[in-house]
C-alpha cells in the first residue's frame, strides 16, 4: 500500500515553471490537485521535492490547500530528496510513490531508490482506481494523517528552536498522553495500526478484528490503547497492547486466528502484540505504555514483563526503543534471524519506572486513576 506521494512541483501540481514564470506566478493542476485531494481522504500523505527554492514549496501549500507532511526542495538529485522524506517520515520506501513530469527525473529516482513506485502524471491521475491507492481499512484517525503530518512538522520546528531537553519540549508543548482498557469501538483502529505498521510493531503480521475481539473478551488478557495530543493537534488512537497475564507465555507474534499459548515463566506478564504509530514514537508514548503495564503486571503480583518482538527487516527502530526503555534482550535472543522472537524483559521487583508527568492512566476512558493527570 502507498502512504505518501512525493510531488514534483514544475509542470506537475502546477501548470508551468515556478522559477521562469516572473511576476505571474503559474497556476496548480485542477486535476492533479482533485487527485492529491481524493489520496489525502484515504489517508495517504503527500510531499514535495522539487528543484525550485523553498518559496516555490510554499507557495504550492498556498495555493492548493494540501497539507504537506514533508518538503524538498534543491538543486540535488531528487533520489537524494526522497530518500530524506522516506528517512523524516519513517516510512518504507516501498509505500512511496514519486510523480514527475520529467523522464530523466523518473529514471534518475527509480535507478537510486527502485522500491519507489515512480510515476508520470499522466499515471497519476489515474491512480485513485489502482489498489495500490485504496487502504483495505480508514478509520478517523487514518483520513486526518495528512492533517496530522502537517502538524507535526511544525511541532518538529518548534523542537528544533526549542533547545532544551526532550522531556522538557514535551511538557512545554502540552503533552497528554491516556492510557486505557479498550473498548469494542477501538478495535477498527487498533486493526489498522496493524495493518499500517511495519517499523513499531512486534508481530510478524496484522492482527485481525476478530481476534482483538477475542482477546477483549477473555479474562486472560489485558488490552490497552494509547492516545496522544499536544498543544498542535489531537493525534487519536496511537498504539496498544496486549498482554498475557497467565502463566504461560503467548506464542509470539499474531497470526491470524491463532494466540496460542508456549511454555513461559510462571509469574511473568508477556505481551506479544505492541504496536504503534511512528508519529508518536519520541513523543513519551512507548515509555509511558510499558510504565502502565510494568504497575499493572507489578500489582498483579507478576514479577517479570516479557515483550515477545518477532524480528522483521523493518522493526529494528522498535526493538531500539525497547531496550532504550530498560528491556533487555536474553542471550540467546540477541540476533535470531528474520521471523524468530526476541524476549525483552524486564524485572518488576525494585523500583517500577513511574508514569511521566504528562500521562494518566485510566480505568476507564476519561476517569483518571494514576498518573501525573486527572
Amino acid at each position: 500500500m502507498i502512504k505518501c506521494v512525493v510531488w514534483d512541483i514544475d509542470n506537475t501540481l502546477l501548470t508551468g515553471t515556478y522559477l521562469e514564470s516572473g511576476e505571474q506566478l503559474p497556476a496548480p493542476d485542477a486535476g492533479l490537485v482533485e487527485v492529491a485531494r481524493e489520496l489525502d481522504q484515504r489517508g495517504i500523505v503527500h510531499a514535495l521535492a522539487s528543484k525550485n527554492p523553498p518559496e516555490a514549496a510554499d507557495y504550492v501549500a498556498r495555493v492548493t490547500q494540501l497539507p504537506f507532511a514533508a518538503a524538498e526542495c534543491g538543486w540535488g538529485r531528487k533520489s537524494e530528496a526522497v530518500r530524506r522524506i522516506i528517512d523524516d517520515l519513517a516510512i518504507g520506501a516501498d509505500t512511496v510513490a514519486f510523480v514527475d513530469d520529467d523522464l530523466m527525473e523518473r529514471a534518475e529516482v527509480a535507478a537510486g531508490l527502485p522500491e519507489v513506485l515512480v510515476l508520470s502524471p499522466e499515471d497519476a491521475a489515474e491512480a485513485p482506481q489502482w489498489p495500490e491507492f485504496r487502504p483495505a481499512v480508514l478509520t478517523d484517525e487514518g483520513r486526518r494523517r495528512g492533517q496530522l503530518y502537517a502538524q507535526r512538522r511544525l511541532r518538529q520546528e518548534e523542537a528544533r528552536a526549542f533547545g532544551g531537553s526532550r522531556d522538557n519540549f514535551l511538557r512545554y508543548a502540552g503533552t497528554r498522553v491516556q492510557i486505557s482498557p479498550a473498548t469494542a469501538a477501538d478495535l477498527p483502529r487498533l486493526h489498522e495500526l496493524s495493518v499500517r505498521t511495519h517499523q513499531f510493531t512486534t508481530a510478524a503480521g496484522p492482527a485481525s478484528e476478530a481476534d482483538l475481539a477475542g482477546w477483549l473478551d477473555s479474562g486472560r488478557y489485558r488490552l490497552l490503547t494509547a492516545r496522544l495530543s499536544d498543544r498542535f493537534g489531537d493525534d487519536g488512537l496511537v498504539g496498544g497492547v496486549l498482554a498475557d497475564t497467565g502463566e504461560s507465555a503467548v506464542r509470539a507474534g499474531v497470526e491470524a486466528g491463532e494466540a496460542g499459548a508456549a511454555a513461559g515463566e510462571a509469574g511473568s506478564w508477556t505481551v506479544p502484540l505492541l504496536v504503534m504509530s511512528c508519529r508518536a514514537m519520541g513523543r513519551g508514548v512507548l515509555d509511558a505504555l510499558l510504565a502502565a503495564l510494568c504497575q499493572q503486571a507489578a500489582a498483579a503480583g507478576a514479577t517479570e514483563l516479557r515483550v515477545l518482538c518477532r524480528v522483521t527487516e523493518r522493526n529494528v527502530p522498535l526493538r531500539l526503543a525497547l531496550a532504550a526503555a530498560g528491556l533487555r534482550a536474553s542471550q540467546a535472543s540477541q540476533a535470531p534471524p528474520v521471523g524468530e522472537p526476541v524476549v525483552f524483559a524486564r524485572s518488576l521487583s525494585g523500583a517500577l519506572p513511574a508514569l511521566p508527568d504528562w500521562a494518566e492512566l485510566t480505568a476507564a476512558r476519561g476517569a483518571a486513576t494514576s498518573g501525573g493527570r486527572s
